[in-house]
């Protein structure tokens, strides 16, 4: 079983982001989920883009190192949207990582001027119609080896989040179906 560090979407700790730790857990894994924004959550995207936005990327990515600074090198980073350069950047930066998995986007490692780690298994899962989809983040992503991008059918930017407008259950099912397959073959 790993050790994964779940990083949270645009809208916070949601309830549907405990419940896919809920269900990592329920599988067997050890799972840390840090509250970057504090306590406060966004029920709409573009409402916690902003205030995201007016925080800064720095201070996420300084609260993101702080969060794993006492964990072990070896764990699994898991990214739901902005989480996901989150859980990336933790990657490029500590060496040792056993894999990372993301939800609602896929990152590029020239973002950081850097290139993916040799043997970091990695799986990215978005929709085809998201709004919020960057095609040329994928593009590089698809390059680094082994990596899984998965594409599904539909809109709609938090797909596998329970209880949100953007939830499509049959997507949902599938890419954490594949998630939990992922960690099973770490």
């Amino acid at each position: 079983m790993a050790q994964i560090v779940l990083f949270h979407h645009v809208g916070g700790l949601t309830s549907g982001v405990l419940a896919f730790a809920r269900t990592l857990r329920d599988a067997g894994h050890t799972v840390h989920a840090p509250d970057l924004f504090a306590g406060r959550t966004f029920a709409d995207v573009h409402d916690g883009m902003a205030w995201a936005d007016s925080v800064g990327e720095e201070v996420f990515a300084a609260r993101a190192a702080d969060a794993v600074a006492g964990l072990p090198a070896d764990v699994v980073y898991g990214g739901m949207s902005m989480g996901c350069a989150r859980a990336a950047e933790q990657v490029l930066a500590r060496p040792g990582a056993r894999g990372a998995f993301f939800l609602y986007g896929a990152v590029a490692p020239s973002w950081w001027d850097a290139t993916w780690p040799d043997g970091v298994p990695t799986q990215a899962h978005t929709m085809s119609d998201d709004e919020l989809r960057e095609p040329d983040a994928e593009a590089e992503y698809a390059k680094i080896p082994g990596a899984e991008l998965f594409v599904y059918e539909g809109s709609g930017h938090l797909f596998a989040e329970a209880g949100h407008p953007d939830h499509r259950p049959d997507a949902a099912a599938t890419a954490t179906g594949r998630v939990l397959a992922f960690l099973r073959d770490l």
